[in-house]
């Protein structure tokens, strides 16, 4: 059963699990910051590349388990599934909401 999580990343969620690369970034805030253990992408662009090299190709689904709120941020955990060497891996997506959207996150393993 998944956690009840704010739209914004519900509907983060829910596109990923379609692959669906524009879905994805739909709720994210147009300046977003994205860091992905350890490197940084800022911007749709970023994203969106980050996303269509990272995620798509390898079919990387996000499976929240659990969701806490924590310094002011959405924290979220979950294995991430798909066809990568290791799958299942387990990923903490750290949210921050500004505004009923996406203005940073801070993916790690």
């Amino acid at each position: 059963m998944s956690p009840d999580l704010p739209a914004p990343i519900a509907d983060f969620v829910s596109a990923n699990a379609r692959l669906d690369v524009d879905g994805m970034l739909k709720p994210f805030a147009a300046d977003t910051v994205v860091l992905d253990n350890g490197q940084r992408f800022e911007g749709h662009a970023e994203l969106r590349a980050l996303f269509e090299k990272a995620m798509v190709p390898v079919k990387a689904i996000f499976s929240p388990e659990t969701a806490r709120h924590e310094n002011g941020k959405v924290v979220v955990e979950g294995p991430a599934h798909g066809d990568f060497p290791g799958s299942p891996i387990r990923f903490t997506y750290a949210f921050t909401l500004q505004d009923d959207i996406i203005k940073a996150l801070e993916i790690t393993a």
